[in-house]
């Protein structure tokens, strides 16, 4: 496990999914189509689909598989963030460093392009040249999977929840179950879509659930952490942002100390649900540590 270079895998599974992204996109010169292309190559980390195509590799699928999918989550993440940047929700000036969407287009035009890119999405997830025959069932599940982890059960709920805490002081649990959803839905079914094009079993697919659970809670405890303690210029965006809008985070509730103690247990249990995985599972062993040491 020591030996294995998350640096150049990242890179590497970052590149595919790039290019896959650039050739769907190919021949846009419309306007919505430009602050759709401006907003999703950012150059941002990559980390769902990223995640996506790790699973599918610990139990035994291939790239070629399940890279569409891996695009089309990318997307939905796209979208939300586009969304959580107007003015109307978080009203951010900058993401992945350079100005957002509504700020380098215009208000209504970042609407559109949010709402586009969720379209298209799910147009990505059906087309059915790329699903063979036998396989249609899968991506059903896919499809479902996705859509109630981006929907108003999953992500859409914990925007919410965010939005309407503002100023009033949640529980732990609360807290947990907000961000379970505003954050850990997608991840987890970025990784259960790989599991499940990657033909893993019912049981495979349920411990790479308990793994991105984990890992997802995880994500969202560093985020609160590094708005925090982060620099600015690395992580590209402004920081201080939470307390500001009197948001309900981990340091707020636990303090620093806590919090850091507290992403490092969600890690142990993420990697405790890989035992069962041999040396294919490398890459989301690697990817929980790099969840919690990130600087952006």
């Amino acid at each position: 496990m020591s030996s294995f270079d998350l640096k150049s895998y990242l890179s590497s599974k970052r590149e595919q999914i790039n290019e896959a992204l650039d050739s769907i996109f190919e021949n846009t010169s419309s306007k919505i189509g430009k602050a759709m292309k401006y907003s999703l190559m950012a150059g941002g980390k990559r980390i769902r689909p990223v995640l996506c195509l790790a699973a599918a590799e610990t139990v035994g699928g291939k790239n070629q598989d399940v890279i569409r999918a891996a695009c089309a989550l990318e997307m939905i993440h796209t979208y939300s963030l586009i969304h959580d940047d107007l003015p109307a929700m978080d009203n951010d000036k900058i993401r992945r460093g350079q100005a957002t969407c509504h700020m380098a287009f215009d208000e209504a035009t970042a609407i559109l392009a949010g709402d586009a890119l969720l379209t298209l999405a799910f147009e990505v997830l059906s087309s059915m040249e790329f699903i063979q025959e036998n396989h249609v069932l899968n991506w059903m599940n896919v499809i479902y999977t996705v859509s109630t982890a981006a929907g108003y059960k999953g992500m859409i709920e914990g925007q919410m929840q965010d939005m309407v805490s503002e100023g009033h002081l949640l529980c732990l649990e609360d807290l947990e179950n907000m961000h379970t959803l505003k954050t850990g839905a997608l991840i987890e079914a970025s990784v259960a879509v790989g599991a499940i094009l990657g033909k893993g079993s019912l049981d495979q697919i349920q411990q790479l659930r308990t793994y991105a659970k984990n890992i997802g809670l995880a994500f969202q405890v560093t985020d609160d952490l590094l708005d925090v303690e982060g620099d600015p210029n690395v992580m590209g965006k402004d920081v201080g942002s939470d307390q500001a809008r009197k948001k309900n985070t981990y340091p707020v509730l636990l303090g620093i100390k806590q919090s850091k103690q507290f992403a490092k247990k969600l890690v142990n249990n993420a990697l405790k649900a890989l035992d069962c995985f041999d040396n294919n599972a490398h890459p989301l062993r690697a990817i929980a540590y790099y969840i919690i040491d990130r600087k952006k």
